[in-house]
């Protein structure tokens, strides 16, 4: 499957959130974003073509659901964006953030218990 960008990734997320949906309805869930109607549905019919998503007739309209599973898209982006900037390490990553004071005290707990629970299995 190709790459999808930025914008059409806002339109997946309206789709992974709940699917079926008609352009009008995706147009609408996309309504603070201040982009065009014809804008949203190039960006359907690209994702169609990517085959990201599906389009099911329904009388005169289409409706589209999301053949992309979002787990499947993160996955391909973290390890993306772990190659690209860490050499697809992980502790460079969270050390990134740790320096910037961008880990929260939960953070900081949640990658606690994670690594207690790697340490065990």
């Amino acid at each position: 499957m190709s790459q999808i960008s930025e914008a059409e990734a806002v339109v997946m997320d309206v789709l992974w959130r709940n699917h079926p949906l008609g352009a009008d309805e995706v147009v609408a869930a996309l309504a603070g974003r201040d982009w065009a109607e014809p804008t949203i549905k190039t960006l359907l019919n690209r994702l169609l073509t990517k085959g990201a998503v599906s389009a099911g007739r329904d009388g005169r309209r289409y409706l589209y659901s999301p053949v992309l599973q979002r787990q499947a898209w993160v996955a391909e982006q973290s390890t993306g964006m772990l190659d690209k900037l860490f050499d697809g390490r992980v502790a460079p990553l969270v050390a990134h953030f740790s320096q910037r004071g961008q880990l929260s005290a939960q953070d900081i707990a949640e990658l606690k218990q994670l690594i207690q629970a790697l340490d065990h299995d």
